[in-house]
Parts: C-alpha cells; sequence; structure tokens
C-alpha cells in the first residue's frame, strides 16, 4: 500500500534532478523554409509595403504569405517566384538572398556554435 493520501500526485522527474551537468543545446541549422521566408520579409518590410500589397501583387492569399514569411509553410516554386515578382526580384534573386543567409549563418555557426538561426537577417 502506497503511504500517499488519494489525492496526491506522485511526481516522477523525467530528467537527473542537480549534480548532472548540462548539455548545451545542439544548435540546428535553419530549414529552408525559415530562410526563404526571412528573405522575402526583410524584402518587403525595406520597399515598406504591406503584406496585403504583395499578396495582391503576387496574387496569393495574405495569410498564406503570412505563413511563408514566417516559415510555416512549404511554397512551391511558382508561389516563390510569384512572391519575388511581386517584390521587383526574379526567383533566382529569391534564392539567391537565401543563400547569402545560409552562408552567413555557417559562419557564424562556425564562430560562435551557440548563436541560433532568428529567421532574420544575418549580415553585420
Amino acid at each position: 500500500m502506497s503511504t500517499q493520501g488519494q489525492n496526491e500526485a506522485r511526481v516522477i522527474p523525467l530528467r537527473p534532478q542537480g549534480g548532472a551537468a548540462k548539455q548545451p543545446a545542439a544548435v540546428k541549422e535553419p530549414l529552408w523554409r525559415d530562410v526563404v521566408g526571412g528573405v522575402l520579409r526583410r524584402e518587403r518590410l525595406a520597399q515598406q509595403r504591406t503584406l496585403k500589397d504583395v499578396s495582391e501583387a503576387a496574387r496569393i492569399s495574405m495569410p498564406y504569405l503570412s505563413e511563408l514569411e514566417r516559415g510555416r509553410k512549404e511554397a512551391s516554386s511558382e508561389v516563390l517566384a510569384a512572391a519575388a515578382r511581386a517584390l521587383g526580384l526574379g526567383l533566382g534573386d529569391l534564392l539567391s538572398l537565401a543563400q547569402d543567409d545560409l552562408v552567413r549563418y555557417s559562419q557564424i555557426r562556425r564562430a560562435a556554435p551557440a548563436a541560433p538561426y532568428n529567421g532574420l537577417c544575418l549580415a553585420a
């Protein structure tokens, strides 16, 4: 028979308490959708344009464009090309900017492994 009362919950820790050295969290590489979404948002904001304006020009819904910018959706090449065109870019320009961000992320990661990607421009 248990020594605990009927209404008391028994707590079983999932991780060892105290004493154990904490392991640093592994830094994850950014997902492609996060990088591309960050580029789309950065370019839109640099042009001082609204989601509504760009979504109408690209002929995609405003909520979908918002999801793309936040890295919540994987876009087809057609949608990415339309969003890029709406921002005055070609698809190659968009992908080149995303590649530049990935290169900067890799450089930062090598220099300081604890720096996580935050979806924003990594330029100094």
